[in-house]
């Protein structure tokens, strides 16, 4: 067999089901007296899936005290089935865990589940991103004033924006505190849950439906200082100072930086 062969044999046999290999791998390589060469490919085979799983309960942590040990690891096993280990990292494994939530349940119990698979991966992606360039108090206060009705900001990379229909903020306190979780129930409207990274430190904080589409208008719709100042006009008088206290709040968590 020649060693591209091998390979490919090799790596079937670990990104399948069975322990048992088949008789070419098997017949290719030498046991020991201690140690056959089927019982080796086996140890192999189940501590490369148990790393694969190990790996799934360090993102999802939350989630595997949700749905408890067993009910997870049948989770963690059909997602791996339909989405093998692609990338070198194991940082990627779990990218797609809400997605398959979603197909692989009904939508009463699956919704809950993948929300807050959804949120669990917001951090690990919030964690990961690039730095981008924070607009900090500083540079506002050497800008002129001229210059501020035009200002357009965007979120940093690491910023996740994540709609939460049900209490899944609640449940990833409950479990990052190693708290009894509450039950899952629907919010009565929904709410927006921004995640980043400030000074190498996961953040994480839930806007009211008025801040949350001012952010929305500044940081993804292109509004500029002036246009949000104007989008807040039911503010009266107030409208351009609401506008500059959210706009300094934000500034001051690290999670804008400025439109090129």
């Amino acid at each position: 067999m020649r060693l591209n062969d091998w390979q490919h044999e090799l790596e079937n046999y670990l990104l399948g089901t069975q322990p048992q290999p088949n008789a070419a791998l098997r017949d290719s390589l030498l046991g020991s007296p201690a140690l056959s060469a089927e019982d080796g490919l086996a140890i192999y085979h189940n501590a490369y899936r148990a790393r694969l799983l190990e790996a799934l309960r360090e993102d999802y942590p939350a989630l595997l005290q949700w749905l408890g040990d067993d009910p997870f690891e049948r989770l963690a096993h059909a997602y791996l089935q339909a989405h093998p280990s692609r990338h070198f990292s194991l940082r990627w494994l779990g990218a797609q865990l809400a997605d398959f939530i979603d197909a692989y349940l009904d939508a009463a119990q699956g919704a809950p589940l993948a929300e807050l698979a959804r949120l669990e991966w917001a951090f690990t992606l919030a964690f990961d991103a690039a730095a981008g360039e924070p607009l900090t108090l500083q540079c506002m206060a050497a800008l002129p004033a001229a210059n501020w009705p035009g200002l357009q900001v965007r979120l940093l990379p690491s910023v996740q924006w994540q709609v939460c229909r049900y209490n899944s903020l609640a449940l990833w306190r409950a479990a990052k505190a190693a708290d009894e979780l509450p039950a899952s129930t629907a919010l009565e409207q929904p709410q927006v849950c921004l995640v980043w990274r400030q000074d190498l430190i996961s953040r994480y904080r839930s806007l009211d439906p008025a801040e949350a589409e001012a952010l929305h208008g500044m940081s993804q719709q292109g509004w500029s200082f002036a246009e949000l100042c104007g989008e807040l006009a039911t503010h009266g008088d107030a409208a351009p100072l609401q506008a500059a206290t959210w706009l300094k709040q934000w500034i001051g968590e690290g999670i804008l930086q400025r439109q090129a």
